[in-house]
């Protein structure tokens, strides 16, 4: 993963903890950060016509959860999954809870959500589940292909809420 990052010129100062970053709250909690200020790059699977499944890597913000209908929208397919943590190991080359938004096995696609440019700086699993590094949004796209579309879950609705 740090190899990834040299090839494109970054390098990145990656911080191990002795405690699991394994969860968004945990990890905020091992570096002293906003929840929204965690990359969590989750692992979905396109089906193909031919019975394959295609990668597809969603970086979202800590709190923040993937619309399917939006995922697939954007990825120009007729559904998507969650991958399982079998397929999300044999499809990045690691385990669920460590998988860094780069430096997969294999060139996979990425879509970022651009809540995610809120923050001048952002935290993600450095590929285990105890090991973070630092980056500004517009490098994280930058390191990971990365797309830039709307794929999180509306906030709901709270028609009891006061308006000011």
């Amino acid at each position: 993963m740090v190899d990834a990052a040299a090839r494109k010129g970054v390098t990145l100062q990656v911080r191990e903890f002795s405690q699991s970053t394994h969860t968004a709250e945990d990890a905020a909690a091992a570096v002293g950060a906003e929840l929204g200020q965690i990359v969590k790059s989750l692992v979905f699977v396109a089906p193909e016509a031919d019975g394959s499944l295609e990668a597809i890597i969603c970086l979202v913000s800590g709190p923040t959860r993937v619309d399917l209908t939006r995922l697939a929208a954007v990825a120009g397919k007729p559904s998507v999954r969650r991958a399982t943590a079998k397929e999300a190991h044999e499809l990045t080359g690691f385990v669920i809870g460590g998988i860094p938004p780069i430096g997969h096995a294999k060139a996979l696609r990425v879509i970022m959500d651009p809540d995610l440019d809120r923050y001048p700086i952002l935290w993600a699993s450095a590929g285990t589940p105890t090991a973070v590094f630092a980056v500004p949004p517009e490098t994280l796209q930058m390191l990971s292909d990365a797309r830039v579309a709307p794929i999180s879950e509306e906030p709901p609705h709270n028609p009891g809420a006061a308006r000011g």
